[in-house]
């Protein structure tokens, strides 16, 4: 499940790409046109800043603003920043791998298989997913994903 603090940081993050081009824009804005409480959003920027995805400039005119384009910021690097790995099991993940201390045979494992096809949903979904495409209000990306039965 997406936390509170990947739901406000993407909230945050389409908030910006919205205004690309605009200059930068005051926490305090960001946070009252989209319902984020304000500390909570301090740290959530600092942390999207520290891993490169966002750009400040302190003192009168200053604020937040995207470091790169919209088009090359990926939702799920934003989940992952802000959430760690997509994985829902950690034999899954391709980040933070650890083997199941219950698991005899990872590779008979029908629990895994299963989480390994979620994990490759999710992920497929989210990094072909941009700033860019989130931006437009109510479109949906379509993925093309193959299921065989």
């Amino acid at each position: 499940m997406l936390s509170s603090k990947a739901k406000y940081g993407l909230k945050a993050m389409v908030h910006l790409a919205r205004r690309e081009g605009q200059g930068p824009s005051l926490i305090a804005d960001v946070a009252e046109a989209e319902r984020i409480p304000k500390k909570f959003l301090d740290a959530i920027l600092l942390e999207m800043k520290n891993q490169g995805l966002l750009s400040s400039k302190k003192g009168k005119g200053g604020g937040y603003v995207l470091a790169r384009p919209a088009e090359r910021i990926m939702v799920g690097d934003i989940v992952r920043i802000l959430d760690g790995p997509l994985a829902p099991i950690p034999c899954v993940s391709r980040t933070a791998y650890r083997p199941c201390e219950d698991c005899v045979d990872e590779t008979a494992c029908t629990v895994r298989a299963v989480m390994q096809d979620v994990r490759d949903a999710i992920a497929a979904i989210l990094d072909n997913t941009s700033l860019a495409d989130m931006r437009v209000s109510n479109v949906r990306v379509e993925s093309v994903l193959m299921y065989d039965i």
